[in-house]
C-alpha cells in the first residue's frame, strides 16, 4: 500500500482524481497539499494547509505526487501570478518532494506543452515539464490531454466555446488530428492511476489520444 500526495485536488481532475485514489486498493493514504480547508471526507484523506510561498517540506512525504494543478490568466489576474501558480509552485513542491525520495511525479500538462512556444500558456506548462525533469524521479510520467471535458465550478467562456467545437467535430478527429478530441476529467484521472502503478521508468509523455487507450 502507498501514500499518494494530490496538488489542485479541488480543481476539475484533481477532484475525480481524489476519488478515484479514495476508491483504490493500491493506496492506503492521501494527502492533499491545499492553500485553504476544503469539504472533502474520506478516512484515507490528510488535508495539509500549505503556504506556496512558505513550503514546510517536511510534510511533503510519501510515493507519488500527482499535480493537477493549474489556473487562467483571469483567475490569477496577471501573467506573473498564472506562471506562479501553473509553474512556479508545482516545481518548489516537486524539489522537496525529490528531496524527501517521492519516487513517482505525477503530471498533468497540456498538449503542445514547448517551453519554446510564443504562447504564454503553453510555454509555462513547456517550462515546467523541463524543470521537473531536471529533478530525475525515479519515473517522470506527463499528461498532455486537449480539452478536458466535465464540469466546472467556476465559468470559462473561452474553454466553454472551444469544448463546444470539440464536441461537435469530434467525429473528425481521425488519424493525425485524433490527438486533438477532448478528454473526459475522470478518464484523465484513472489514466494517472494507472500509469503511477505500471512500473514506468524515466520520462514518460502520454499525448492525449493515449490517455483514453
Amino acid at each position: 500500500m502507498k501514500t499518494a500526495i494530490v496538488i489542485g485536488a479541488t480543481g476539475l481532475v484533481g477532484a475525480y482524481l481524489v476519488n478515484e485514489l479514495n476508491d483504490s486498493n493500491l493506496y492506503n493514504k492521501v494527502i492533499l497539499l491545499v492553500r485553504r480547508r476544503t469539504e472533502l471526507n474520506h478516512l484515507k484523506l490528510e488535508e495539509r494547509i500549505i503556504d506556496f510561498e512558505n513550503i514546510d517540506g517536511s510534510i511533503i512525504k510519501g510515493d507519488d505526487i500527482f499535480c493537477a494543478i493549474g489556473t487562467t490568466l483571469k483567475k490569477a489576474g496577471s501573467k506573473e501570478n498564472q506562471y506562479k501558480i501553473d509553474c512556479e509552485y508545482p516545481f518548489k513542491i516537486a524539489q522537496l518532494a525529490k528531496q524527501n525520495n517521492v519516487k513517482q511525479f505525477i503530471l498533468v500538462s497540456s498538449i503542445g506543452a514547448d517551453a519554446k512556444s510564443s504562447n504564454f500558456y503553453l510555454k509555462t506548462k513547456g517550462e515546467l515539464e523541463e524543470k521537473i525533469a531536471s529533478l530525475n524521479f525515479n519515473a517522470f510520467i506527463i499528461l498532455r490531454p486537449s480539452f478536458i471535458l466535465g464540469v466546472r465550478k467556476e465559468f470559462r467562456l473561452g474553454e466553454k466555446i472551444g469544448i463546444f467545437f470539440a464536441v461537435l467535430l469530434s467525429p473528425l478527429f481521425i488519424g493525425g488530428l485524433k490527438k486533438y478530441k477532448g478528454v473526459n476529467a475522470k478518464t484523465i484521472a484513472k489514466k494517472m492511476i494507472r500509469l503511477a502503478n505500471g512500473n514506468l521508468s524515466g520520462k514518460q509523455i502520454i499525448e492525449s489520444d493515449k490517455i483514453t487507450s
